[in-house]
């Protein structure tokens, strides 16, 4: 792909991501990654340290649907509502049909009861794989600022 359809790519599948997780359909944010896949969420502090601990941790498309399951039949919590506002991406290199990239995102979370407040910042660092259907996720890390998550994390970010 030449660099103009690289982004482009990048930038739609960020969206559809984006899509997914914003209006809580797991399956759809399932899809968008690779049967194996690994998927995290770290705060900055582990990930520059290269300490493995990280707040969520998943090796596979099925442990991402499991997460989906779980959020929609088990997990009980205090309902909320979460919007991504994510930058353009940055890509940083694209060959052999493999993209990595990254861009930064801020998560805002709403109750039902209240005030919109920031959730979570931080940036994501992804590893794009070129398939069949489009480009999915092979890595999809989710470094967040903040050593503090307030609360729980419920809902991938």
């Amino acid at each position: 792909m030449d660099p103009m359809h690289t982004f482009l790519a990048v930038q739609d599948i960020y969206t559809d991501y984006t899509a997914a997780v914003d209006n809580n359909d797991w399956d759809a944010w399932a899809d968008l990654f690779l049967e194996t896949c690994e998927y995290k969420v770290q705060p900055r502090e582990n990930f520059e340290r290269g300490f493995p601990l990280a707040t969520m941790w998943f090796l596979s498309r099925g442990m991402l649907r499991d997460r989906g399951y779980g959020i929609k039949e088990t997990l009980f919590h205090d309902p909320y509502y979460q919007r991504h506002i994510v930058s353009a991406p940055r890509i940083l290199s694209a060959e052999d049909g493999v993209i990595v990239s990254e861009a930064n995102y801020a998560v805002f979370r709403t109750k039902l009861d209240g005030e919109s407040t920031v959730f979570n910042v931080g940036r994501y660092l992804d590893r794009l794989r070129t398939t069949e259907d489009g480009l999915r996720f092979e890595q999809r890390f989710c470094i967040y600022d903040s050593e503090m998550i307030p609360n729980s994390l419920i809902y991938p970010i």
